[in-house]
């Protein structure tokens, strides 16, 4: 069964193993997010860093978020260097997908034990969306 971007979420995950394997766990997630790019661009993917989404509500812009990486424009990359992730971690991301047209995101944890979690939101109003990359 293939999944949606799965070839892209397969690169991202590979990075993430090479980041961790490299640095280990304790940093902040802004460290991480800068060997996360570094890694990306080697396997040939692209990953703009803090990318301003906005946030729409009845065709209305009422706030924006920064995503810590965009790749390829079309899987949104969440970064955490916790203990643990947790469900507010899942529901951050999800509504990251719901606010934007990108459909798949990853959560990658850097914490001492890695983990990850991919998310696909998808619905018909996703398509009324302004772009917003």
């Amino acid at each position: 069964m293939q999944y949606l971007h799965s070839d892209i979420t397969d690169l991202i995950l590979k990075a993430f193993y090479n980041v961790y394997n490299t640095l280990g766990y304790g940093f902040l997630e802004k460290v991480y997010e800068k060997a996360m790019l570094i890694e990306l661009k080697k396997l040939g993917l692209s990953g703009i860093p803090q990318q301003r989404i906005k946030v729409y509500y009845d065709n209305n812009e009422i706030g924006d978020y920064f995503a810590d990486i965009v790749v390829n424009e079309v899987v949104i990359v969440e970064l955490k260097s916790a203990e643990n992730l947790c469900p507010e971690h899942e529901a951050q991301l999800v509504n990251y997908l719901r606010a934007t047209p990108v459909e798949v995101g990853l959560l990658l944890n850097f914490g001492k034990t890695l983990q990850h979690k991919r998310r696909v939101f998808t619905n018909d109003l996703k398509k009324n969306l302004p772009s917003n990359f």
